[in-house]
């Protein structure tokens, strides 16, 4: 039997790509070909970051090609309004030609046909596109099942008076879409928190119109374990969750960053459970005086510790001084091999941004978290992680709405939430019992396993 060949095509941001690049070497694993498509801009900052001996397009066993994203030079891509307009503009055309040149080159090379496109779900208008060509669709969620839940049900709370027809909030306070699922501040709804509150009406229609034709997918899936979330499973039983999709050896998952492959050594030099462990992502930057606080509270705990500050978040006076600031016991690194990290001994807690990937990472290996969510989906996974799991605790109140400053939180509460973190016995507890959940779940005979055969199954059919 001739192998299926997937085209892959994520949203165009580290969070995104990094689980579909984990569930793209799953497939090979499986004989599947797969090709990645990444913009233009992205696939030559991921080819940048590997150390690659001869040159090649291939990331263990993924043929990556890319595809225009249909801004200038100079344009902001963290600017997700402007994002949305680009994918109704220019990308579908694009997203043809480039169908049209992978399937003339499998053609012509003899290789497997291609059969199927896997999308992630905000760039669900990929799929009218695919049909048209012939294409099966399958579309990939790589947040949170509660995160697809309340984006689908939109309408729903728009009925209940949660939101008006905008998707602004109507009232304050905090609600559950159902129960056994977290709650969340009316405030605090993704598409509201998305960045300039201008680009909002945009965001929210994107948001829309990927609802709808997500319905025209033959396979929803969703990075997660059906154990952790059953509010938002017993909402939408037909999704199948894949996850958590984290390699239990390392290969290149697609990072935008040279990682600092001295991290292990430094950790392998550090007492077992003694690190305190600290990245926000991709996205999110802090200004010079919160930056000053943390680095400051970080060395009040007289604790070890990691901290991964972005290239593009701070100044390189202000890396200077940062790593001035942490002293002999604090290392402070541009990028670095998280998924390593966070498994490595040494490592006691996680201080993180509550982004879903990073989510999944800590909890895969038993580790307290400390929220500090920015943005988007990380209210909700703080919510998870705080109240229905308690497997962490918050570093200080976010603002209240979208565009409100936050208030900068002082270097003596970092330390002592840091403190007050590790040393609850309890939530330890908690966490080492979801790490063994999520192990199960990918474990031979469990449920993110068995669904990953049957949506092999699915795509060679």
């Amino acid at each position: 039997m001739v192998a299926p060949h997937v085209l892959v095509l994520p949203f165009p941001a580290q969070g995104h790509v990094i689980p579909l690049m984990e569930l793209s070497h799953r497939l090979v694993e499986h004989g599947v070909k797969v090709t990645f498509a990444n913009t233009e801009l992205n696939h030559g900052l991921i080819l940048g970051a590997l150390v690659s001996k001869d040159g090649s397009s291939s990331l263990g066993g993924v043929d990556m090609v890319s595809i225009p994203d249909g801004l200038g030079d100079g344009e902001d891509r963290k600017n997700l309004a402007r994002l949305a307009e680009a994918f109704s503009e220019v990308m579908p055309g694009e997203l043809e030609k480039l169908i049209g040149r992978v399937s003339d080159c499998s053609v012509s090379a003899g290789s497997e046909k291609l059969t199927w496109l896997l999308a992630d779900a905000s760039m669900a208008w990929a799929f009218s596109v695919a049909r048209k060509l012939g294409l099966r669709t399958a579309a990939f969620n790589p947040s949170s099942a509660a995160m697809f839940a309340m984006r689908m049900s939109i309408p729903k709370l728009i009925m209940d008076g949660v939101v008006d027809d905008k998707g602004l909030p109507k009232r304050r306070g905090t609600f559950r879409l159902a129960p056994a699922m977290p709650p969340l501040d009316t405030t605090e709804l993704s598409w509201n928190r998305a960045g300039d509150p201008k680009g909002q009406p945009i965001i929210l229609d994107l948001i829309l119109r990927n609802n709808a034709a997500t319905h025209n997918a033959e396979a929803v899936l969703v990075n997660t374990v059906q154990e952790l979330e059953p509010g938002a499973f017993a909402l939408f039983p037909e999704v199948m969750p894949l996850g958590p999709l984290v390699s239990a050896e390392y290969k290149p998952a697609g990072s935008f960053w040279a990682e600092d492959d001295t991290c292990a050594a430094w950790l392998d030099a550090q007492p077992a459970g003694s690190v305190v462990y600290v990245a926000f992502g991709s996205f999110a930057i802090f200004d010079r005086p919160q930056l000053i606080e943390l680095a400051e509270g970080l060395a009040l705990t007289s604790r070890p510790f990691l901290w991964v500050v972005r290239p593009d978040s701070a100044s390189e006076q202000w890396l200077k001084d940062l790593r001035h600031r942490a002293g002999p016991r604090g290392r402070v690194v541009s990028w670095c091999p998280q998924q390593l990290v966070l498994a490595h001994a040494s490592t006691a807690c996680f201080l993180s941004h509550c982004g879903w990937n990073s989510t999944l990472e800590g909890l895969i290996n038993g580790l307290p978290f400390l929220c500090w969510p920015y943005f988007t989906d990380q209210f909700l996974n703080r919510s998870y992680i705080c109240e229905v799991w308690r497997t962490g605790l918050q570093v200080a109140p976010p603002p209240g709405i979208a565009g409100e400053e936050a208030q900068i939180v002082k270097r003596e509460v970092i330390r002592g939430r840091i403190e007050e973190l590790l040393g609850d016995k309890e939530i330890k507890v908690r966490a080492l019992a979801l790490r063994d959940v999520a192990q199960r779940a990918v474990s031979d005979g469990g449920s993110s396993r068995r669904n990953l055969t049957q949506f092999v199954d699915l795509i060679r059919g």
